[in-house]
């Protein structure tokens, strides 16, 4: 009867957990509101011609192998020397790449900004979720939002290196050093460093067409919107650098996709995308939900004291059957 008794306990018990997790879906909630001082980039594909001094600049001004990712008064941190690596050639976002340009092609290539013959490049670098999985699953807090720009960023004296940020990131942006003895998570930050000394992106201040465009997220959206727009071949000033820094491109706009990418996608992201490509094909994963990622996690993190309750009280109810037994 004893033995009878306790196996129904243990199943009653697996029931009440399982239960626990699964729990009901997540409520709805409304979308997540930009910080007062949002700032972000726009990137548009129809104005990018690849010629990658972007991801120069922003080696300049942050990643660099075997030094800091800044210094604290904005300055770079490392001048080329003798001897040193004179060439680098990545394919993908890493530990010493924090943005990188990549092509698209299809068929003959020959035609920019189409998806049949064509070619397209797209940027990719973090998007800055306005609820960002990564902060919210970070145990220690090293990866947060700033409260007044929106920017991710990322502390590395909490970081205990769990990498849980890479898992849960939608876009697949966090990168870990593996190969340092001191490693740390890589990202970028919007080159946060240079906002006191009145600068902004390292790769925006480089792009000669404006196709990285810097400034305050609810601007960059109008802009975007405005675009979306013009009429295929309409002669367009297009800013440079950084909205209201007074610096135009005047030429004609291309077709786009009709769609701003990062007004939805994982509840909405402060780095905006214009194409004339559809996404899909340029790379982005189409399964990304247009909801916070937060959402899923703590649907089910909120129910983990619940678990561990019932776990707690059935192995005392263990402990003491058994001892009752003996």
């Amino acid at each position: 009867i004893m033995a009878a008794n306790r196996r129904t306990f243990l199943k009653l018990t697996a029931s009440a957990g399982l239960l626990a997790i699964a729990g009901s879906p997540a409520p709805a909630r409304a979308a997540p509101a930009l910080p007062p001082e949002a700032v972000g980039i726009l990137y548009d594909a129809t104005l990018c011609i690849g010629c990658k001094a972007c991801m120069t600049r922003c080696k300049q001004v942050n990643s660099v192998p075997g030094a800091p990712l800044y210094q604290p008064d904005g300055s770079i941190p490392y001048e080329f020397r003798p001897g040193d690596q004179a060439h680098d050639a990545p394919s993908d976002l890493s530990a010493r790449t924090l943005n990188i340009i990549k092509v698209y092609r299809q068929g003959a290539g020959v035609h920019k900004d189409q998806a049949e013959d064509g070619y397209s490049f797209v940027k990719r670098q973090c998007m800055h979720c306005l609820e960002p999985a990564c902060a919210s699953v970070c145990p220690v807090r090293a990866l947060d939002k700033d409260r007044r720009t929106g920017v991710v960023t990322y502390d590395p004296e909490r970081c205990i290196g769990c990498r849980y940020c890479m898992m849960a990131c939608p876009f697949g942006v966090p990168k870990f050093e593996w190969s340092s003895t001191s490693p740390r998570i890589v990202k970028c930050e919007l080159c946060r460093h240079r906002y006191a000394s009145g600068g902004y992106a390292g790769c925006c201040e480089a792009c000669p067409t404006g196709a990285s465009l810097f400034g305050p997220v609810a601007e960059l959206r109008r802009e975007a919107e405005r675009r979306l727009r013009l009429p295929p071949g309409t002669e367009y000033r297009f800013p440079v650098g950084r909205l209201g820094a007074g610096m135009f491109s005047t030429r004609k706009s291309g077709t786009y996709v009709q769609r701003i990418y990062g007004m939805e996608e994982a509840g909405g992201t402060q780095c905006l995308l214009l194409a004339g490509v559809d996404f899909d094909l340029l790379g982005f994963n189409p399964r990304i939900d247009n909801v916070p990622y937060p959402q899923f996690t703590w649907a089910y993190i909120k129910k983990v004291p619940v678990l561990i309750g019932l776990l707690l009280a059935a192995g005392t109810a263990i402990h003491r059957l058994t001892r009752e037994r003996d």
